[in-house]
């Protein structure tokens, strides 16, 4: 007697269930929202996301919280997103490292960058660049290389954690010279700045928006840009290529995720505004100030995003089990 009316009871709840679920959105956000920085303050990540999080607020109406939750390559802070509820409140600034490189590079990765995320959008690229401490005996990548292989035993270099794209980036510079350079990982590259200015860490490969002030203001050396051409805020540094040192012509990105399940009105909202934001003169005077690279506005989208990430995940497998570099 009791079924028929259970099942009924099940029907109708479900339908006011999704029934509510459009109003939800089209009503979000009612209250701040969280934008998840997977690294510590100061990291090219966190640079992007200050940028980005005032002019959201005011697209959105309610304020963006930029939250930094670092540790283990980005991973722990992008895991945070991946389990959140996909009500909107929570979305993720990750990064190749966080959504491409984690996922041949852990044996058991915490999350599953296509499954656990719905795709917002890409917002910028990045470009990184090696520098070392101002007293290393090189002014050259073929000097550098060489200076490398004759002191690999003694030399130490940097990352914003392990599988941090700067990380991977140095592993790929490590598989081009021919040595295996003690890393020595931080929460983030401008905390290990200051080790390499005072002569304890050899060198990173870091993103060029926080890179730039401190090549700039000539307290570390740059030696050559690792991305597929010059920065527009370092137009003097010559690329690898262009030194003759070919497969290190990386570029890193930048890409909004909400946890898998968020509704797509919430996500469209968010990638517009995104893209909007990105567009702000001011907001894109910051951007290319500092050295990040705009991307053109057909790939800011979901669409876009959802299938240049299983292709980038793929791109990264290679080099990573080409190093024999694994992570448990």
């Amino acid at each position: 007697m009791t079924r028929p009316w259970t099942c009924a009871a099940i029907a109708a709840l479900t339908a006011a269930l999704s029934a509510t679920a459009p109003a939800a959105a089209q009503t979000w956000p009612m209250r701040p929202v969280t934008m998840v920085v997977p690294f510590g303050a100061g990291g090219a990540t966190d640079v992007m996301a200050r940028v980005l999080a005032p002019r959201l607020s005011e697209l959105l109406g309610q304020q963006v919280i930029v939250e930094n939750v670092g540790g283990a390559g980005g991973t722990t802070g992008a895991a945070r997103v991946a389990k959140a509820p996909p009500d909107g409140y929570q979305f993720l600034l990750g990064n190749a490292g966080t959504q491409a490189i984690s996922q041949t590079l852990y044996k058991q990765p915490p999350y599953n960058s296509v499954a656990d995320f719905t795709p917002v959008g890409m917002v910028t690229q990045s470009f990184f660049v090696l520098i070392t401490r101002k007293d290393l005996p090189a002014t050259t990548l073929p000097e550098f290389i060489a200076y490398a292989r004759t002191n690999r035993a003694k030399m130490q270099f940097a990352s914003a954690g392990p599988g941090s794209t700067s990380h991977m980036i140095c592993v790929l510079l490590n598989t081009a010279m021919g040595t295996d350079i003690t890393h020595v990982p931080y929460r983030s590259t401008i905390i290990a700045m200051p080790d390499m200015m005072a002569g304890r860490i050899d060198f990173i490969c870091d993103a060029v928006e926080t890179a730039a002030q401190q090549i700039q203001g000539n307290t570390v050396k740059a030696i050559a840009v690792l991305a597929p051409s010059r920065s527009a805020v370092l137009p003097d540094l010559p690329t690898a290529a262009e030194q003759g040192v070919a497969g290190l012509a990386v570029a890193g990105w930048y890409a909004l995720f909400f946890p898998k399940g968020t509704p797509e009105a919430i996500v469209r909202r968010l990638s517009s505004a995104a893209s909007v934001a990105v567009d702000t003169p001011s907001v894109r005077e910051r951007i290319e100030g500092v050295g990040i690279n705009m991307v053109p506005s057909e790939q800011r989208t979901p669409e876009f995003l959802a299938r240049f990430l299983p292709a980038e995940i793929e791109r990264w497998a290679a080099p990573i089990r080409a190093s024999g570099l694994s992570m448990d």
